[in-house]
């Protein structure tokens, strides 16, 4: 079997990348009876030089692999037929803008495995960058609130190396005594935890945070039922939420009336109600100035969260009483960062991370004859004709 790592296409340029150096000579030793090559790439956040380094073959053309990974879509002029590809597709959710992708794909009779469909037998995800996204989600909040008041300008997070180099220039500022909510418990609100951890920023309960003042930072990690309430008043419980959302409302405005800045690391799911909404940011009493949307649902629960916002240009102003975008500079503005491809900002930490989980959950299914049913799960076409689990996608492939 020949395995093969694809140069990144898309633009703009993504740096990351599925294996590193490292993490194909682990591989190596485990299967060596796997080929593996390099696809050149001179974007790649490794070099060429340090996989020839680490012994592996650099090529130009990568047709002869039977498994081909990468992060981005991939082209469709660059689709070789015939093979198996894992990458993000962003087709899952019918996306208007890759239907093309799909519909080339089927046409190529390649196989698609999603790094987004690869689960376990609970359908819990095994792989992801959303760890990466809130470490950098949460560096950027604060540097925006350090701009927005005018106290520091911290460093742009792509010029650094890693999450350590990141908390060590965190922790060099020093914030006034303002209150930050975060919500999510999942690898992205965690991944935005660790920063506010690595920072020393004291973490406070719910209750504490909403009734007391404070001479220090602090901050509230929040889990769903601290921010929605069901709309009857009757208890509520996280199993009622997950099957009845319809029957909240959002509780997340006595948070907005003592937080300065709001970090968004949730999963938000169909038919869950808005969590900030205009009312809320229009409030007299609202004292959120910076919302970091790590999450970056546009016309989602976020009410500020109107586009998501580049690597280029993170930050833009929100004026509530208008609901539309202005300069971040804007007196009476919110100032928000919605990027939506952070992990790109921290290339060789995320794809070291990446790799690492890859090479755990997904790497032994190859040579287990996929015994825990890895690759049939995450497998969304097969012989020009899409599985029976992605065949809800028919109607977007159709154009219909």
């Amino acid at each position: 079997m020949k395995f093969g790592l694809l140069k990144e296409r898309k633009t703009p340029p993504d740096r990351r990348v599925v294996f590193s150096p490292d993490e194909l000579l682990s591989l190596h030793a485990t299967y060596p009876e796997v080929e593996l090559f390099v696809e050149s790439s001179d974007i790649r956040v490794f070099t060429d030089e340090q996989y020839q380094s680490a012994g592996f073959s650099v090529v130009n053309d990568v047709s002869h692999c039977d498994v081909l990974f990468g992060v981005k879509e991939v082209p469709v002029t660059a689709l070789i037929p015939n093979k198996k590809y894992f990458f993000f597709s962003h087709t899952i959710k019918k996306q208007p803008y890759n239907r093309k992708l799909l519909q080339a794909i089927l046409e190529n009779n390649i196989e698609l495995y999603d790094h987004e469909t690869i689960v376990d037998e609970n359908h819990q995800r095994l792989i992801g960058f959303g760890r990466y996204a809130g470490i950098v989600g949460a560096y950027n909040g604060i540097r925006a609130f350090g701009i927005k008041y005018d106290l520091f300008m911290l460093a742009k997070a792509e010029t650094l190396k890693s999450q350590e180099e990141l908390i060590t220039r965190l922790k060099r500022q020093i914030l006034p005594n303002i209150k930050i909510v975060l919500t999510g418990h999942g690898k992205v609100g965690m991944g935005a935890k660790e920063m506010l951890d690595g920072m020393k920023i004291k973490q406070v309960s719910v209750v504490d945070f909403l009734a007391k003042t404070y001479s220090e930072p602090v901050y509230a990690q929040i889990d769903i039922l601290d921010y929605n309430k069901r709309i009857d008043g009757t208890p509520s419980s996280k199993a009622d939420f997950y099957t009845n959302p319809s029957a909240y409302t959002s509780d997340f405005g006595r948070f907005s009336k003592v937080a300065h800045l709001f970090m968004a690391g949730h999963f938000h799911g169909n038919g869950a109600p808005d969590i900030l909404t205009r009312e809320m940011l229009q409030a007299h009493d609202n004292k959120i100035q910076v919302v970091a949307d790590i999450s970056c649902d546009v016309a989602g629960p976020i009410a500020c969260t109107l586009k998501a916002s580049t690597i280029a240009e993170p930050f833009f102003g929100y004026l509530p009483g208008e609901h539309k975008e202005v300069a971040y500079t804007h007196p009476a503005s919110i100032m928000v960062m919605s990027v939506d491809n952070l992990p790109c900002e921290l290339p060789k930490d995320a794809s070291e991370g990446f790799g690492k989980t890859f090479l755990q959950h997904v790497v032994p299914a190859f040579f287990s004859g996929d015994r825990d049913g890895i690759l049939q799960r995450a497998k969304i076409t097969e012989k020009g004709k899409l599985t029976p689990k992605f065949a809800y996608l028919q109607d977007y492939v159709d154009g219909k």
